[in-house]
């Protein structure tokens, strides 16, 4: 993170000593097409200053006698910023990472710019995991914490490089020293990786998730004729996760294809996957590994989905909350079928959703609607 300019040729804009070298504040420009804007000492960086690299990045920090010294700023091209301790030009100390829109994504400790003792690693979801980093810097080892984004609740035991293999239940009960403990939950399932492919939902069906089995339960709809529906079980703040989308792995084309009677559980997950859960696997008896299937639609919706990438299931979606809610109230999500007409039938969606979103446009024009 800093710039290799040896033996590279360079054009000086600035003032010049008696060997026309750089001294006092100056522009030099590389022949790698870096830049270097700050205080020079007879050729060499001293005082504050700033790169600008050819790729779009950034340093900015103090020199002593051409090394970067003490706390300095690096931003990434795409915006991501890393403030980070530096000893010679190396990072050697405390070091936080933000991405572009400004969320903490990494904080912890570099020696020799490579990670290094107790770290931790945020995903833009809320989730963390954190531990003792190994040699190359990543978070592999038995006693690694993915933290749910509660703060509190988590899976401890074996990652490898973040990644889970073997975990119990725990609670986070100590942060404030800087370094995590975790109080393993007694008689505790085990937890592993466990993503889904095109045909096994989940290896163990019957295991709840212990984050979503705090926030919410399955009951029956206050929607007549819905079936069950998904209710929070806890107050919870605008903003809060409350339950994970996990389901096979299938195409759009496939959904596309098939009934709409075989698409009630059905949610994309990106251009090229659909996230399903089929019968039988639709009865919390068969399986209850994540319940976000029971939000029920609304045209005005209490939360929304998300892309949320999950300790167990990998890459899946959640559900949010758009707006505080209170313990027992029931989650409503809105299902995202395109409004479009696209024949005479009105818009890609099944029957239910047509005649409530009829229902919905005449309340809505008809005077003091709602």
């Amino acid at each position: 993170m800093d710039s290799d300019d040896e033996n590279l040729e360079e054009v000086v804009e600035g003032p010049l000593d008696e060997d026309d070298q750089p001294h006092g504040f100056c522009t030099v420009t590389y022949s790698s097409s870096d830049r270097f804007e700050g205080h020079f000492s007879h050729g060499e960086k001293n005082g504050k200053g700033k790169f600008f690299f050819f790729d779009g990045s950034t340093m900015e920090g103090f020199y002593v006698d051409d090394a970067l010294q003490g706390q300095g700023v690096y931003k990434y091209e795409e915006g991501g910023v890393l403030h980070g301790t530096y000893v010679d030009g190396e990072l050697n100390g405390p070091a936080q990472e933000f991405n572009g829109e400004g969320r903490l994504v990494f904080k912890g400790q570099y020696k020799e710019n490579i990670r290094c003792g107790d770290c931790q690693v945020y995903y833009p979801d809320g989730g963390c995991v954190s531990g003792e980093v190994n040699n190359d810097g990543e978070l592999t080892g038995d006693s690694i914490a993915y933290i749910y984004p509660d703060g509190l609740t988590a899976l401890h035991g074996s990652f490898v490089d973040g990644e889970l293999i073997e975990a119990r239940c725990a609670t986070l009960i100590s942060n404030q020293s800087g370094r995590p403990r975790f109080e393993i939950t007694s008689n505790s399932p085990v937890y592993s990786y466990d993503k889904s492919t095109s045909t096994c939902i989940a290896t163990h069906t019957l295991l709840p998730d212990p984050y979503e089995s705090k926030m919410v339960f399955v009951a029956d709809s206050l929607i007549k004729g819905a079936g069950q529906g998904l209710f929070a079980k806890t107050d919870a703040e605008t903003d809060t996760v409350m339950a994970f989308y996990n389901g096979v792995r299938i195409t759009h084309s496939e959904v596309d294809s098939r009934d709409w009677a075989m698409n009630g559980n059905t949610i994309s997950l990106d251009e090229d996957t659909v996230i399903d859960v089929p019968r039988p696997f639709d009865l919390i008896e068969r399986y209850c590994a994540s319940l976000g299937h029971k939000g029920n639609h609304s045209f005005t919706p209490n939360c929304k989905y998300e892309p949320f990438l999950h300790p167990r299931f990998g890459i899946i979606k959640c559900i949010r909350t758009l707006r505080a809610v209170q313990k027992d109230e029931e989650l409503y999500v809105a299902y995202g079928y395109d409004h479009e007409a696209t024949g005479k039938n009105g818009p890609e969606a099944p029957d239910w959703y047509k005649l409530e979103l009829k229902d919905f446009l005449q309340r809505q024009e008809a005077p003091g609607g709602q």
